[in-house]
Protein backbone atom coordinates (compact mmCIF):
# COMPACT_ATOMS: atom_id res chain seq x y z
CA UNK A 1 0.00 0.00 0.00
CA UNK A 2 3.26 2.47 0.90
CA UNK A 3 4.54 1.88 -2.76
CA UNK A 4 1.41 2.31 -4.72
CA UNK A 5 1.62 5.65 -3.17
CA UNK A 6 5.14 6.40 -4.92
CA UNK A 7 5.78 8.20 -7.79
CA UNK A 8 6.73 6.43 -10.98
CA UNK A 9 10.29 6.98 -10.38
CA UNK A 10 10.29 6.49 -6.27
CA UNK A 11 9.77 2.82 -7.03
CA UNK A 12 12.01 2.28 -10.36
CA UNK A 13 14.60 4.32 -7.71
CA UNK A 14 13.27 1.63 -4.53
CA UNK A 15 13.37 -1.58 -6.82
CA UNK A 16 16.95 -0.57 -8.31
CA UNK A 17 18.41 -0.67 -4.29
CA UNK A 18 16.85 -3.96 -3.62
CA UNK A 19 18.37 -5.25 -6.63
CA UNK A 20 21.87 -3.89 -5.89
CA UNK A 21 21.06 -5.27 -2.60
CA UNK A 22 20.53 -8.78 -3.46
CA UNK A 23 23.77 -8.13 -5.79
CA UNK A 24 26.00 -7.58 -3.13
CA UNK A 25 24.31 -10.51 -0.98
CA UNK A 26 25.35 -12.57 -4.03
CA UNK A 27 28.68 -11.90 -3.67
CA UNK A 28 28.74 -13.03 0.28
CA UNK A 29 31.35 -10.30 0.79
CA UNK A 30 31.45 -11.22 4.57
CA UNK A 31 32.31 -14.32 3.83
CA UNK A 32 35.62 -13.62 1.47
CA UNK A 33 36.23 -10.92 4.01
CA UNK A 34 36.08 -13.15 7.44
CA UNK A 35 38.25 -15.98 5.18
CA UNK A 36 40.95 -13.53 4.28
CA UNK A 37 40.94 -12.58 7.82
CA UNK A 38 41.32 -15.85 9.07
CA UNK A 39 44.13 -16.80 6.55
CA UNK A 40 45.90 -13.97 7.69
CA UNK A 41 46.10 -14.55 10.77
CA UNK A 42 47.04 -18.15 10.28
CA UNK A 43 50.13 -16.95 8.57
CA UNK A 44 51.29 -14.42 10.91
CA UNK A 45 50.93 -17.68 13.87
CA UNK A 46 53.62 -19.29 11.94
CA UNK A 47 55.88 -16.36 11.33
CA UNK A 48 59.12 -16.82 13.64
CA UNK A 49 59.75 -13.28 14.62
CA UNK A 50 64.10 -12.72 14.21
CA UNK A 51 65.29 -11.87 17.93
CA UNK A 52 66.90 -8.63 18.16
CA UNK A 53 70.65 -8.90 18.85
CA UNK A 54 72.06 -7.09 22.10
CA UNK A 55 73.31 -4.00 21.41
CA UNK A 56 77.00 -4.12 23.19
CA UNK A 57 77.80 -1.35 25.66
CA UNK A 58 81.67 -1.44 25.92
CA UNK A 59 81.37 -1.84 21.90
CA UNK A 60 84.29 0.77 20.30
CA UNK A 61 82.83 3.72 18.53
CA UNK A 62 83.46 3.33 15.10
CA UNK A 63 84.76 6.40 12.67
CA UNK A 64 82.64 7.78 10.47
CA UNK A 65 83.43 10.10 7.31
CA UNK A 66 81.53 13.64 7.28
CA UNK A 67 80.12 12.25 4.15
CA UNK A 68 78.90 9.13 5.45
CA UNK A 69 77.20 11.64 8.30
CA UNK A 70 75.70 13.69 5.47
CA UNK A 71 77.49 16.95 7.17
CA UNK A 72 79.51 19.66 4.88
CA UNK A 73 82.77 20.86 6.45
CA UNK A 74 81.36 23.95 7.24
CA UNK A 75 79.14 21.91 9.90
CA UNK A 76 76.05 22.35 8.02
CA UNK A 77 73.96 19.31 7.60
CA UNK A 78 73.20 18.15 4.01
CA UNK A 79 69.05 17.74 3.56
CA UNK A 80 67.78 14.45 2.88
CA UNK A 81 66.73 13.18 -0.33
CA UNK A 82 63.13 13.27 -0.36
CA UNK A 83 61.54 9.57 -0.54
CA UNK A 84 60.42 8.10 -4.05
CA UNK A 85 56.62 7.95 -4.18
CA UNK A 86 55.71 4.22 -4.41
CA UNK A 87 54.01 3.18 -7.77
CA UNK A 88 50.37 3.00 -7.42
CA UNK A 89 48.45 -0.16 -7.47
CA UNK A 90 45.92 -1.00 -9.32
CA UNK A 91 42.45 -3.11 -8.14
CA UNK A 92 41.52 -5.45 -11.38
CA UNK A 93 38.22 -4.56 -12.40
CA UNK A 94 36.20 -8.12 -13.03
CA UNK A 95 34.38 -9.32 -15.93
CA UNK A 96 30.48 -9.26 -15.66
CA UNK A 97 28.18 -6.23 -14.50
CA UNK A 98 29.68 -3.86 -12.27
CA UNK A 99 27.39 -2.28 -9.57
CA UNK A 100 27.33 1.73 -10.16
CA UNK A 101 29.09 2.91 -7.28
CA UNK A 102 31.62 5.58 -7.39
CA UNK A 103 34.97 5.29 -6.17
CA UNK A 104 34.66 7.60 -3.60
CA UNK A 105 32.33 5.53 -1.85
CA UNK A 106 32.00 1.64 -1.03
CA UNK A 107 27.87 1.26 -0.96
CA UNK A 108 24.68 3.06 -2.08
CA UNK A 109 25.02 6.71 -0.72
CA UNK A 110 23.31 9.94 -1.27
CA UNK A 111 26.33 11.47 -2.45
CA UNK A 112 25.36 10.15 -5.78
CA UNK A 113 21.79 9.58 -6.01
CA UNK A 114 21.08 13.45 -6.95
CA UNK A 115 23.12 12.66 -9.98
CA UNK A 116 22.13 9.64 -11.22
CA UNK A 117 18.69 10.66 -10.58
CA UNK A 118 19.55 13.81 -12.66
CA UNK A 119 20.69 11.47 -15.46
CA UNK A 120 17.47 9.04 -15.22
CA UNK A 121 15.66 12.43 -15.65
CA UNK A 122 16.55 13.63 -18.89
CA UNK A 123 16.72 10.39 -20.42
CA UNK A 124 13.21 10.31 -19.89
CA UNK A 125 12.45 13.73 -21.91
CA UNK A 126 12.00 13.49 -25.82
CA UNK A 127 14.51 15.79 -27.26
CA UNK A 128 13.01 18.33 -29.86
CA UNK A 129 12.58 16.55 -32.90
CA UNK A 130 13.96 18.98 -35.37
CA UNK A 131 16.03 18.11 -38.65
CA UNK A 132 19.85 18.65 -39.10
CA UNK A 133 20.17 22.02 -40.59
CA UNK A 134 23.20 23.86 -41.72
CA UNK A 135 22.63 27.65 -41.19
CA UNK A 136 23.77 30.57 -42.55
CA UNK A 137 27.71 31.41 -41.32
CA UNK A 138 27.18 35.10 -39.94
CA UNK A 139 24.23 33.35 -38.12
CA UNK A 140 27.04 30.47 -37.16
CA UNK A 141 30.13 32.86 -36.47
CA UNK A 142 27.45 34.45 -33.83
CA UNK A 143 26.64 31.62 -32.13
CA UNK A 144 29.70 30.81 -31.80
CA UNK A 145 30.96 34.46 -30.07
CA UNK A 146 27.97 34.15 -27.75
CA UNK A 147 29.99 31.18 -26.10
CA UNK A 148 32.40 31.94 -23.32
CA UNK A 149 33.99 29.85 -20.25
CA UNK A 150 33.89 30.77 -16.49
CA UNK A 151 35.57 29.25 -13.66
CA UNK A 152 32.49 27.92 -12.45
CA UNK A 153 32.47 25.36 -16.06
CA UNK A 154 35.85 23.94 -14.92
CA UNK A 155 35.79 20.84 -13.02
CA UNK A 156 38.45 17.91 -12.34
CA UNK A 157 36.14 14.77 -13.29
CA UNK A 158 38.46 12.04 -13.38
CA UNK A 159 42.25 11.64 -12.17
CA UNK A 160 44.19 10.87 -15.22
CA UNK A 161 44.32 12.63 -18.92
CA UNK A 162 41.31 12.51 -21.08
CA UNK A 163 40.85 9.97 -23.65
CA UNK A 164 37.36 10.46 -24.94
CA UNK A 165 34.28 12.48 -24.03
CA UNK A 166 30.69 12.14 -24.39
CA UNK A 167 27.87 14.83 -23.83
CA UNK A 168 23.92 14.01 -22.87
CA UNK A 169 21.68 15.61 -25.66
CA UNK A 170 19.45 16.94 -22.73
CA UNK A 171 18.12 20.41 -23.61
CA UNK A 172 17.71 21.80 -20.18
CA UNK A 173 20.89 19.89 -18.03
CA UNK A 174 24.44 20.38 -19.11
CA UNK A 175 25.76 16.33 -18.55
CA UNK A 176 29.14 15.70 -19.40
CA UNK A 177 30.73 11.87 -19.17
CA UNK A 178 34.69 11.85 -19.49
CA UNK A 179 37.26 8.61 -19.96
CA UNK A 180 40.63 8.51 -18.46
CA UNK A 181 43.49 6.76 -19.30
CA UNK A 182 42.94 3.94 -16.34
CA UNK A 183 39.64 3.00 -16.88
CA UNK A 184 37.70 5.71 -14.90
CA UNK A 185 34.55 7.28 -16.10
CA UNK A 186 33.48 10.47 -14.72
CA UNK A 187 29.97 11.93 -14.14
CA UNK A 188 29.65 15.62 -14.36
CA UNK A 189 26.35 17.54 -14.30
CA UNK A 190 27.42 20.53 -15.09
CA UNK A 191 24.54 22.99 -13.77
CA UNK A 192 25.32 21.49 -10.33
CA UNK A 193 27.73 24.17 -8.25
CA UNK A 194 28.05 21.58 -5.40
CA UNK A 195 30.84 18.78 -5.09
CA UNK A 196 28.23 16.10 -5.43
CA UNK A 197 27.90 17.30 -8.98
CA UNK A 198 30.51 15.26 -10.13
CA UNK A 199 31.50 11.04 -9.44
CA UNK A 200 34.05 8.87 -11.21
CA UNK A 201 33.50 5.14 -11.48
CA UNK A 202 35.87 2.63 -12.67
CA UNK A 203 34.02 -0.33 -14.58
CA UNK A 204 37.67 -0.46 -16.63
CA UNK A 205 40.85 -1.50 -16.60
CA UNK A 206 42.31 0.24 -19.90
CA UNK A 207 42.24 3.62 -21.43
CA UNK A 208 38.66 4.38 -22.10
CA UNK A 209 38.89 5.27 -25.73
CA UNK A 210 35.50 5.84 -26.64
CA UNK A 211 31.96 6.77 -25.74
CA UNK A 212 28.47 7.84 -26.98
CA UNK A 213 25.31 8.19 -25.28
CA UNK A 214 22.97 5.83 -27.24
CA UNK A 215 20.59 7.89 -29.31
CA UNK A 216 17.72 5.56 -28.59
CA UNK A 217 17.93 6.00 -24.81
CA UNK A 218 20.54 8.06 -23.36
CA UNK A 219 20.08 6.54 -20.33
CA UNK A 220 22.83 3.92 -21.45
CA UNK A 221 26.03 5.25 -21.88
CA UNK A 222 28.32 3.02 -23.97
CA UNK A 223 32.01 2.88 -23.32
CA UNK A 224 35.08 0.74 -24.92
CA UNK A 225 38.27 0.35 -23.31
CA UNK A 226 40.79 -2.08 -24.64
CA UNK A 227 39.08 -5.33 -23.61
CA UNK A 228 35.23 -4.27 -22.80
CA UNK A 229 32.42 -2.91 -24.29
CA UNK A 230 30.06 -1.93 -21.61
CA UNK A 231 26.48 -0.50 -21.20
CA UNK A 232 26.27 2.10 -18.11
CA UNK A 233 22.30 1.86 -17.45
CA UNK A 234 21.51 4.25 -14.80
CA UNK A 235 18.09 2.78 -14.50
CA UNK A 236 19.52 -0.63 -13.35
CA UNK A 237 22.98 1.38 -11.60
CA UNK A 238 24.47 -1.37 -13.44
CA UNK A 239 27.73 -0.88 -16.05
CA UNK A 240 26.78 -4.02 -17.86
CA UNK A 241 29.23 -6.17 -19.84
CA UNK A 242 28.06 -5.99 -24.02
CA UNK A 243 31.58 -7.66 -25.84
CA UNK A 244 34.89 -8.48 -24.42
CA UNK A 245 37.58 -9.52 -26.47
CA UNK A 246 41.56 -10.63 -26.12
CA UNK A 247 42.14 -8.13 -28.72
CA UNK A 248 42.49 -4.66 -28.10
CA UNK A 249 39.52 -2.27 -28.64
CA UNK A 250 40.27 1.36 -30.13
CA UNK A 251 36.89 2.97 -31.14
CA UNK A 252 33.41 1.92 -31.81
CA UNK A 253 30.06 3.70 -33.52
CA UNK A 254 26.20 2.32 -33.96
CA UNK A 255 25.30 0.95 -37.03
CA UNK A 256 21.83 1.58 -36.16
CA UNK A 257 19.15 4.38 -34.94
CA UNK A 258 18.49 1.85 -32.06
CA UNK A 259 21.89 1.36 -31.23
CA UNK A 260 21.31 -2.24 -31.40
CA UNK A 261 24.29 -3.62 -33.58
CA UNK A 262 27.87 -1.90 -32.92
CA UNK A 263 30.53 -1.52 -35.59
CA UNK A 264 33.83 -1.49 -33.48
CA UNK A 265 37.68 -1.16 -34.49
CA UNK A 266 40.81 -3.28 -33.17
CA UNK A 267 44.56 -2.00 -32.74
CA UNK A 268 45.57 -4.69 -34.60
CA UNK A 269 43.73 -3.70 -37.96
CA UNK A 270 40.33 -5.52 -37.97
CA UNK A 271 37.15 -4.56 -37.01
CA UNK A 272 33.82 -6.61 -35.65
CA UNK A 273 30.24 -6.13 -35.31
CA UNK A 274 28.60 -6.41 -32.20
CA UNK A 275 24.81 -7.07 -31.45
CA UNK A 276 23.90 -6.21 -27.87
CA UNK A 277 20.60 -8.43 -28.20
CA UNK A 278 22.11 -11.53 -28.41
CA UNK A 279 23.70 -13.42 -24.86
CA UNK A 280 27.79 -13.67 -24.31
CA UNK A 281 29.78 -11.31 -24.95
CA UNK A 282 31.46 -12.36 -27.74
CA UNK A 283 30.95 -10.70 -31.80
CA UNK A 284 28.82 -11.39 -34.47
CA UNK A 285 31.44 -10.64 -36.96
CA UNK A 286 35.28 -10.33 -36.93
CA UNK A 287 36.92 -9.15 -40.66
CA UNK A 288 40.28 -8.15 -41.62
CA UNK A 289 40.32 -5.25 -43.59
CA UNK A 290 43.67 -5.20 -44.44
CA UNK A 291 44.65 -2.53 -42.11
CA UNK A 292 47.97 -2.59 -40.04
CA UNK A 293 45.89 -0.41 -37.28
CA UNK A 294 42.56 0.50 -36.93
CA UNK A 295 42.39 4.23 -34.80
CA UNK A 296 38.58 4.80 -35.48
CA UNK A 297 35.26 3.53 -37.21
CA UNK A 298 32.28 5.65 -38.22
CA UNK A 299 28.47 4.90 -39.82
CA UNK A 300 27.47 7.05 -42.29
CA UNK A 301 24.78 9.32 -40.91
CA UNK A 302 22.28 8.49 -43.85
CA UNK A 303 23.08 5.18 -45.33
CA UNK A 304 24.28 3.18 -42.33
CA UNK A 305 25.77 0.22 -44.52
CA UNK A 306 28.80 1.90 -44.89
CA UNK A 307 31.56 3.12 -42.43
CA UNK A 308 34.95 5.09 -42.80
CA UNK A 309 37.97 3.15 -41.27
CA UNK A 310 41.30 5.34 -40.62
CA UNK A 311 44.25 3.38 -39.57
CA UNK A 312 48.45 3.97 -40.17
CA UNK A 313 48.29 5.69 -43.42
CA UNK A 314 45.17 4.45 -44.45
CA UNK A 315 41.39 6.19 -44.81
CA UNK A 316 38.89 3.64 -46.80
CA UNK A 317 35.14 3.28 -46.92
CA UNK A 318 33.44 -0.22 -46.24
CA UNK A 319 30.19 -1.90 -47.10
CA UNK A 320 29.60 -3.59 -43.35
CA UNK A 321 26.87 -5.78 -45.57
CA UNK A 322 29.66 -7.27 -47.38
CA UNK A 323 32.55 -7.93 -44.89
CA UNK A 324 33.51 -11.45 -44.20
CA UNK A 325 36.61 -13.12 -42.30
CA UNK A 326 39.22 -12.20 -44.77
CA UNK A 327 39.75 -10.27 -48.50
CA UNK A 328 37.63 -7.55 -47.70
CA UNK A 329 38.36 -4.58 -50.10
CA UNK A 330 37.16 -0.90 -49.65
CA UNK A 331 34.36 1.22 -51.87
CA UNK A 332 36.84 3.73 -52.17
CA UNK A 333 40.04 5.20 -50.66
CA UNK A 334 41.15 7.74 -49.73
CA UNK A 335 44.53 8.34 -50.87
CA UNK A 336 47.32 10.92 -49.66
CA UNK A 337 48.82 10.72 -46.30
CA UNK A 338 52.30 9.56 -45.92
CA UNK A 339 51.98 9.14 -41.90
CA UNK A 340 49.93 7.82 -38.96
CA UNK A 341 46.25 8.79 -39.74
CA UNK A 342 44.93 9.08 -35.85
CA UNK A 343 41.09 9.61 -36.98
CA UNK A 344 38.61 10.27 -39.74
CA UNK A 345 34.76 10.87 -39.37
CA UNK A 346 31.65 11.86 -41.61
CA UNK A 347 30.01 15.20 -41.59
CA UNK A 348 26.80 15.36 -39.27
CA UNK A 349 24.05 15.57 -42.09
CA UNK A 350 24.38 14.63 -45.22
CA UNK A 351 27.99 12.43 -45.22
CA UNK A 352 29.08 14.01 -48.14
CA UNK A 353 32.69 15.32 -46.31
CA UNK A 354 35.44 13.00 -44.19
CA UNK A 355 37.69 15.53 -42.05
CA UNK A 356 40.98 13.22 -40.58
CA UNK A 357 43.86 14.23 -38.52
CA UNK A 358 47.47 13.27 -40.29
CA UNK A 359 50.57 13.46 -38.26
CA UNK A 360 52.35 15.47 -40.48
CA UNK A 361 50.12 18.32 -38.40
CA UNK A 362 47.82 18.69 -41.20
CA UNK A 363 43.88 18.34 -41.15
CA UNK A 364 42.51 17.25 -44.46
CA UNK A 365 39.10 17.83 -45.25
CA UNK A 366 38.30 15.96 -48.21
CA UNK A 367 34.65 15.77 -50.16
CA UNK A 368 32.97 12.61 -51.01
CA UNK A 369 30.51 12.20 -53.79
CA UNK A 370 28.37 8.94 -53.03
CA UNK A 371 29.25 7.36 -56.29
CA UNK A 372 32.92 7.05 -54.00
CA UNK A 373 34.57 9.20 -56.25
CA UNK A 374 36.81 11.56 -54.08
CA UNK A 375 37.75 15.08 -54.99
CA UNK A 376 41.24 15.34 -56.39
CA UNK A 377 42.17 18.55 -54.29
CA UNK A 378 41.28 18.27 -50.50
CA UNK A 379 41.16 21.10 -48.01
CA UNK A 380 43.51 21.79 -45.64
CA UNK A 381 44.94 23.97 -42.66
CA UNK A 382 48.06 23.59 -41.01
CA UNK A 383 48.05 23.35 -37.50
CA UNK A 384 49.13 20.86 -34.42
CA UNK A 385 46.29 18.65 -33.59
CA UNK A 386 44.50 16.07 -32.09
CA UNK A 387 40.59 14.96 -33.05
CA UNK A 388 38.64 16.85 -35.31
CA UNK A 389 34.78 16.31 -34.69
CA UNK A 390 31.99 18.11 -36.55
CA UNK A 391 29.96 20.30 -35.53
CA UNK A 392 26.75 17.85 -35.60
CA UNK A 393 24.45 21.29 -35.94
CA UNK A 394 26.44 22.29 -38.71
CA UNK A 395 27.25 20.08 -41.86
CA UNK A 396 30.78 21.83 -42.59
CA UNK A 397 32.27 23.06 -39.70
CA UNK A 398 34.45 21.02 -37.49
CA UNK A 399 36.46 21.76 -33.70
CA UNK A 400 40.16 20.25 -32.39
CA UNK A 401 42.03 21.64 -30.01
CA UNK A 402 45.34 23.57 -30.42
CA UNK A 403 48.70 23.73 -29.25
CA UNK A 404 48.92 27.98 -29.96
CA UNK A 405 49.48 29.90 -27.19
CA UNK A 406 46.98 31.83 -25.38
CA UNK A 407 45.54 28.00 -24.94
CA UNK A 408 42.46 27.42 -27.27
CA UNK A 409 40.16 25.21 -29.19
CA UNK A 410 39.65 26.52 -32.83
CA UNK A 411 36.06 25.95 -35.25
CA UNK A 412 37.24 25.58 -38.92
CA UNK A 413 35.33 25.61 -42.57
CA UNK A 414 35.71 22.81 -44.81
CA UNK A 415 37.74 25.62 -46.88
CA UNK A 416 40.38 25.21 -43.77
CA UNK A 417 39.37 28.42 -42.71
CA UNK A 418 39.65 29.53 -39.35
CA UNK A 419 36.20 30.53 -38.12
CA UNK A 420 36.75 31.07 -34.54
CA UNK A 421 38.81 30.36 -31.20
CA UNK A 422 37.88 29.66 -28.17
CA UNK A 423 40.61 31.04 -25.59
CA UNK A 424 39.97 32.40 -21.71
CA UNK A 425 43.50 33.55 -20.87
CA UNK A 426 42.38 33.38 -17.01
CA UNK A 427 40.38 30.09 -17.10
CA UNK A 428 42.23 28.04 -19.77
CA UNK A 429 45.78 27.30 -19.80
CA UNK A 430 46.08 23.75 -20.90
CA UNK A 431 45.54 21.96 -23.91
CA UNK A 432 42.39 20.61 -24.81
CA UNK A 433 43.28 17.78 -27.28
CA UNK A 434 40.10 16.10 -26.70
CA UNK A 435 36.61 18.09 -27.57
CA UNK A 436 33.24 17.47 -28.01
CA UNK A 437 29.75 19.63 -28.90
CA UNK A 438 26.38 19.22 -28.13
CA UNK A 439 23.96 18.35 -30.48
CA UNK A 440 21.27 21.02 -30.22
CA UNK A 441 22.74 23.73 -28.12
CA UNK A 442 25.33 26.32 -28.05
CA UNK A 443 27.76 24.12 -25.77
CA UNK A 444 31.47 22.94 -26.48
CA UNK A 445 33.65 20.75 -23.77
CA UNK A 446 37.65 20.39 -23.89
CA UNK A 447 39.14 17.75 -22.22
CA UNK A 448 42.68 17.99 -20.98
CA UNK A 449 45.50 15.84 -19.70
CA UNK A 450 44.71 16.23 -16.17
CA UNK A 451 41.56 15.07 -16.11
CA UNK A 452 39.84 18.31 -16.08
CA UNK A 453 36.67 19.57 -18.03
CA UNK A 454 36.29 23.08 -19.79
CA UNK A 455 32.60 24.07 -20.68
CA UNK A 456 32.06 26.75 -23.06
Amino acid sequence: DECSQLSAYERKRLKNITENAKFFAALKLHEVSARLHQMASKTQSHVTKRAKPKKAEDETVRRRSMRLQRVEPAGVTVPDVPAQPEAEEYLRVPEGPLPMIPEDQMENSKLTEDLLATWMRISEMKANETEKRTCDMERYQDSLNSMVLSEDNIKKVVKYRVCSMAIHPSESIIFVAAGDKSGQIGLWNVNCQAEEGAHAFTPHNYPVNCMHFSPFNPAHLLSLSDDSLRCGDVTRAIFDEVCRSEKSFSSFDFLEDNASTALVGYWDGDVAVVDRRTPGTSSELSADIGFRRTRTVHVHPVNKQYFVAAGSVDVCIYDVRYLKSNGNKPVSSLNGHTKSVASAYFSPVTGSRVVTVCADDKLSIVCVVWKFDFLSSPSTCAGKSFVAIWDPKQEDCFVVGSMARPRQIEVFQDTGKLLHSFCNIDCLGSVCSITVVHPSKNILVGGNASGRLHVF
